[in-house]
């Protein structure tokens, strides 16, 4: 792998890099969603509204034909316990040959520099309880909230 590790916001033309990163995140949450799905979540990271999702790709090398090796989507979003806004990480993923290289760290804190920018110095984000790999970045760089997660159950 080259030297330089590049993320940057995601662009129109990383459609194919992102599509196939995102469908091996899923894959790893044994999730399949339908091909509308994923060009409508591609169209809304690469808008321009600000109150809408963004992404951020990871890049080894900054050319053209540089290979994706991670990603990473975030929402910053007003909060009612708060005047500033918060940011959500929604999706991290870092393919498993560039793992244990930085990248997740590095994706994560692009997500943090963004935050900042936006004004929203709150960063959140969830995994599964057993996702000990990602656990132990998350451990190094986050504070463990203590908050358990519900959802609605569908009959």
């Amino acid at each position: 792998m080259p030297d330089t590790l590049t993320i940057r916001p995601l662009r129109s033309e990383d459609w194919p890099a992102w599509r196939q990163l995102w469908a091996a995140y899923l894959d790893f949450y044994e999730t399949t969603l339908p091909e509308a799905q994923f060009e409508a979540s591609f169209t809304r990271l690469i808008a321009a509204d600000t109150h809408d999702f963004h992404g951020f790709i990871a890049t080894w090398g900054d050319g053209a034909d540089a290979p994706a090796i991670g990603l990473a989507h975030y929402l910053c979003h007003r909060h009612l316990w708060r005047q500033e806004p918060v940011c959500y990480l929604q999706d991290l993923f870092v393919a498993p040959q560039a793992r244990g290289t930085g990248t997740g760290r590095a994706l994560i804190e692009a997500v943090y520099a963004a935050a900042d920018a936006s004004g929203a110095p709150r960063v959140y984000w969830l995994t599964q309880e057993d996702n000990h790999t990602a656990r132990k970045l998350y451990d190094r760089i986050g504070r463990l909230s203590g908050f358990v997660k519900y959802e609605r159950t569908f009959a």
